[in-house]
């Protein structure tokens, strides 16, 4: 039987091994390497011969490894023969230098909505883009993150509609899938609006996707991916919500056009480098190697409120504790919170949110405490 500071170093590795199998750098390296006069980039094999100059684009709190990644990978020989350059956007305490890569703080940290700035770095990816020629090779960065970090706002909606925007939509408790189909209707880059603007040879994306189950049309909202939402679908949720918004309900009651299925102006790969269920995986074989029988759920849909979900978990882990077979309970996912007012706000997000609620149950069972206060943070 191991004790407490066992048990706790334990679930520490368990957790660690799950966060080092998706560090950003380490999973662009294992999907971008050369070998030899090939640029091998996952399965695919491109002839460094064929490729004039590279440029590298992005947006997404993983963005500054996912770069740094991508210099490391190439070295120094083929950043400097083939013009390797570009521009990514990230939150502020993101930032730091790398040898040929720019990386734009687009947001204040932990801000998690569309800034100025933001709208400044899109503009500058958006030239990157539309400069490159047949001969040229796009490499475009995405992560969690990306869609407030990308704003492109159509004609007729203002940086400050699309706050406003966000920031009702998130509060009301819309899921990410809801919050991206709004937001790629009034985007000059999301829903494939990057690939139609490229003009390069060939473009490839490289997803690090916080969505579950990887759905490549709504992680940053798919700024390559063509939208197979419409306007339609983006007033129904501003219904669902009460989104009130002239601006907003305007332009989309006057953009009732088909979905875009079209294929985009160059050749377009995307490929998704890690994700929730990769995590689970790593942290799973760190328990099994650590004398575990672990139980592993990865979700690929929303899961509902934070609380339903921690209450939950809590109560699957005490009936493992009274029962044979597993005992390690490893899972991964997205809850959702509904945000009570300002003036009684906590601090913290979705997991401390489901975390508080695990504790709460717990005590509940074990020691007959009763607390059904809940400030969403």
């Amino acid at each position: 039987m191991k004790n407490t500071a066992h048990l706790r170093d334990d679930a520490l590795a368990i957790w660690q091994a799950g966060l080092d199998a998706v560090r950003s750098e380490r999973l662009v390296r294992d999907n971008l390497r050369v070998e030899g006069d090939r640029l091998v980039v996952g399965s695919e094999e491109i002839p460094l011969a064929k490729i004039r100059r590279i440029a590298v684009v992005g947006a997404g709190k993983a963005g500054a490894g996912m770069a740094a990644g991508v210099e490391q990978a190439l070295g120094p020989r083929l950043l400097d023969e083939k013009q390797v350059a570009g521009w990514v956007n990230v939150p502020a305490d993101c930032v730091r230098p790398l040898a040929q890569i720019h990386l734009h703080a687009a947001r204040p940290a932990g801000v998690n909505e569309p800034t100025a700035e933001g709208v400044f770095g899109s503009e500058k990816i958006l030239e990157i883009v539309g400069s490159l020629g047949p001969d040229d090779l796009c490499l475009c960065l995405i992560s969690g993150g990306g869609s407030a970090l990308l704003p492109a706002p159509v004609p007729g909606i203002s940086l400050a509609d699309k706050q406003a925007l966000t920031r009702h939509l998130s509060a009301a408790g819309a899921n990410i899938t809801e919050l991206n189909t709004v937001r790629k209707q009034l985007s000059r880059i999301k829903g494939g609006g990057l690939a139609r603007a490229c003009r390069a040879g060939r473009l490839v994306a490289l997803i690090i996707s916080d969505v579950l189950g990887d759905p490549l049309n709504v992680i940053a909202s798919g700024p390559t991916v063509p939208d197979t939402a419409t306007a339609a679908d983006a007033l129904a949720i501003l219904v669902r919500y009460g989104v009130t918004s002239p601006a907003v309900v305007n332009y989309l009651r006057s953009h009732h056009s088909p979905p875009t299925t079209g294929h985009s102006l160059c050749p377009t790969t995307n490929l998704v480098i890690g994700n929730n269920a990769l995590a689970v995986a790593a942290a799973g074989r760190e328990a099994q190697a650590r004398g575990y029988s672990p139980t592993m759920t990865a979700a690929t849909t929303l899961e509902g409120p934070a609380e339903d979900i921690g209450i939950d978990l809590a109560r699957m882990a005490r009936q493992m504790s009274d029962d044979s077979g597993p005992d390690c309970l490893i899972t991964g996912g997205e809850p959702t919170v509904r945000l009570v007012s300002p003036e009684i706000r906590g601090k913290g997000g979705r997991n401390q949110q489901l975390v508080l609620a695990a504790l709460v149950e717990y005590l509940n069972a074990e020691c007959g405490v009763r607390n059904s206060v809940w400030g969403a943070g």
